[in-house]
């Protein structure tokens, strides 16, 4: 098996010179892209205020300017840093996951490199649909919740209205966002272990109870203290771990395939041996 590692025998220094190689490629992409996301930074933060512009409208209040303040001189400043970090990351993701790949697979077998590609491909695929779930349908319903409290004021009650501070609506955002994409690679880490043998498909299911518990709490921690984006993380992460099991099951039943395969090859091999024997 040894023949199938195209990796050559090298000291340690040389892997160590290669790592770092890797690493400046990673970090060379993220700060180039990182500089290009600043230059866009007040245009982006304006893509993200659009689900805020899009509660406004279900909320009835469409005729209402839309404001966010900033509390500190430089709070706005390092508002835009961190979005152009965020876009930077998901910009330069690609990169970065191809290094990994390129220093990692060298050292792996050719059926392991063939099981690993596929899920390197599907986890920024799963990520991004998490995050548009988030974008076009939870951030706009728990800012849609938040505007549902506010007060118009009149005889006896004060005019009370929401005026979100552009750091805890950047926080807010990408807490959602980071939340939802971690959940929607449950299908991936489970494939990955359930190819890993640390897991099987019995153990998913014995073990589902306790991943709904498990899927409320890590909502209400991950999210803000609202039902509706609790509620809706948890119900997809329930979802996802469904999806899990049927995967899990998928790749089982096609490691047996492959085993009854190979036996029946072994067994075709051994036969004329078996007859000069004889």
């Amino acid at each position: 098996m040894s023949g199938d590692i195209q990796d050559k025998p090298q000291p340690l220094i040389e892997h160590l010179i290669e790592l770092r190689q890797r690493l400046l490629w990673a970090v060379g992409a993220f700060f180039v892209a990182f500089l290009v996301c600043f230059y866009f930074a007040k245009q982006l933060f304006n893509l993200l205020v659009l689900p805020f512009k899009w509660a406004v409208g279900w909320a009835g209040l469409s005729h209402r300017n839309i404001e966010l303040i900033y509390t500190a001189p430089q709070e706005f400043f390092f508002t835009q840093i961190k979005v152009a970090m965020f876009g930077a990351l998901v910009i330069a993701f690609p990169v970065i996951a191809q290094q990994i790949y390129k220093f990692v697979a060298p050292g792996l077998y050719k059926n392991e490199r063939a099981a690993f590609l596929p899920f390197l491909v599907a986890s920024p695929i799963l990520f991004l649909i998490g995050a548009a779930l988030v974008y076009f349908f939870f951030t706009p319903m728990v800012m849609w919740f938040f505007l549902a409290m506010e007060q118009g004021g009149g005889e006896g009650q004060v005019s009370i209205q929401l005026l979100p501070k552009v750091s805890e609506y950047l926080s807010l955002i990408m807490s959602l966002i980071f939340a939802f994409g971690l959940v929607f690679q449950l299908p991936v880490i489970s494939s990955l272990l359930v190819r890993a043998g640390f897991i099987d498909t019995q153990a998913l299911i014995s073990k589902r109870k306790y991943a709904i518990v498990i899927a409320f709490v890590v909502a209400a921690v991950l999210t803000p203290p609202d039902p509706i984006s609790q509620i809706g993380l948890a119900l997809p992460a329930i979802l996802l771990y469904e999806i899990s099991i049927y995967t899990a099951r998928f790749i089982e039943r096609q490691r047996a395939r492959d085993r009854a395969a190979k036996d029946a090859e072994n067994e075709v091999a051994a036969t004329p041996g078996e007859a000069d024997k004889a």
